[in-house]
């Protein structure tokens, strides 16, 4: 089926080639955009979206989330809230609860957040493992992981389980627990930070992964200035994740390779840690995506909606920014050209948002926006 969506006020399409169109429409046919052009010369088609002269955008690309667990850390935020500092130890809390649930429990909050997100704009995400670090509590995460994505990471180096020895559970990062869960992952990930994986560790960690056909992603620089970015780019990860304690070394680093600097807001936010600097890492040249990290301990939002207006307000970047690196920094980030873009030939995501301008994202925050959600070409919402 076809599908024509008119009478578009504003066409946000994060493509630098076509910039933003006002009075257009846009054509999908088999979950493919076929056509963009003026509203006046509109083919005709199997069926039609009528935008009604509001704003239309790319599908969220969300490239780093934790979907996968089970518990409530509520009261780690209250905690945090009256003063506590976050050192990323909470963790462990969410492991036990992951470990007693069953895989139904697991697939069910999964895709309670999945739907959330959809319904938000958000049309690709990536989901992590790293709340089982077992081999069998990996692979399961895993295996559901993929029921609602293609873009699974193993994330087994999210942090050290209690008890552990820290150079005996990499070995078992590297090996056995690699090996239960590289045919479930498109992508590899490890939490190169102060109390979690150091820099040899996590080299480990990621030139095993390599070798086992897994693409690199980095959780890096998030607590403390570390390796964690320029190893990102050493190894040619797609992403370091975080970023927010960055040298002029990391910054000339990230400028000069391929990486993408994906932001986290939210992470911030529920931390009341300092925010990334993102005009810092845009006026060098650097492509910056955004993401929720959605998670039960430090970011546990599904709206991209809200960190595009974190990103406003806390971290100095315009609007179109903003929306670009939720959209195409976030495809990038997973190394797709086919989604978080409107130009014929990219997969057929579009959000209309009940609002004439891009910009109400962030004008509006915490206001319902979304319309209505094109996925595949089909209308889901």
């Amino acid at each position: 089926m076809s599908l024509l969506i008119d009478n578009i006020g504003e066409l946000f399409t994060a493509d630098p080639t076509l910039g933003v169109l006002h009075d257009a429409a846009v054509v999908a046919d088999e979950g493919h955009i076929v056509w963009i052009g003026p509203n006046t010369a509109a083919p005709e088609t199997d069926e039609r979206l009528d935008a009604g002269g509001r704003a239309v955008i790319p599908g969220f690309v969300d490239s780093h989330a934790h979907l996968v667990f089970a518990g409530d850390r509520s009261a780690e935020f209250a905690a945090r809230m009256s003063g506590e500092p976050y050192t990323g130890g909470g963790i462990r809390t969410t492991v036990a609860a992951t470990r007693e649930a069953s895989d139904e429990g697991l697939r069910a909050n999964t895709s309670q957040l999945t739907t959330e997100m959809l319904a938000q704009g958000t049309t690709t995400v990536e989901i992590k493992s790293g709340y089982g670090l077992t081999v069998a509590d990996e692979a399961r995460s895993l295996q559901i992981a993929s029921e609602f994505t293609a873009e699974t990471t193993y994330l087994g180096a999210h942090t050290v389980p209690s008890g552990a020895d820290p150079d005996e559970y990499t070995a078992l990062a590297c090996g056995p627990m690699l090996e239960a869960c590289a045919p479930h992952a498109k992508w590899a990930d490890v939490f190169c930070e102060r109390g979690a994986f150091d820099g040899d560790q996590a080299r480990a960690v990621l030139t095993a992964s390599a070798k086992a056909g897994l693409a690199l992603r980095v959780h890096a620089n998030q607590l403390t200035a570390g390796p964690g970015v320029r190893l990102a780019v050493e190894l040619g990860a797609a992403s370091a994740d975080h970023c927010t304690h960055l040298t002029a070394a990391d910054v000339d680093a990230l400028a000069s390779g391929d990486t993408v600097a994906t932001l986290l807001p939210g992470a911030e936010f529920s931390t009341r840690s300092p925010y990334p600097d993102a005009r810092r890492l845009i006026d060098a040249g650097v492509t910056v995506a955004l993401a929720t990290d959605c998670n039960p301990g430090s970011s546990f939002t599904s709206s991209m909606a809200f960190c595009i207006a974190l990103a406003v307000r806390e971290m100095r970047m315009t609007p179109a920014e903003a929306l670009t690196a939720a959209t195409a920094g976030g495809a990038k980030a997973l190394r797709r050209k086919d989604i978080g873009r409107i130009s014929v030939g990219a997969r057929a995501d579009l959000v209309v948002l009940d609002a004439p301008s891009h910009v109400h994202l962030a004008y509006r925050p915490g206001t319902p926006l979304v319309k209505a959600v094109v996925h595949d070409g089909d209308i889901v919402r």
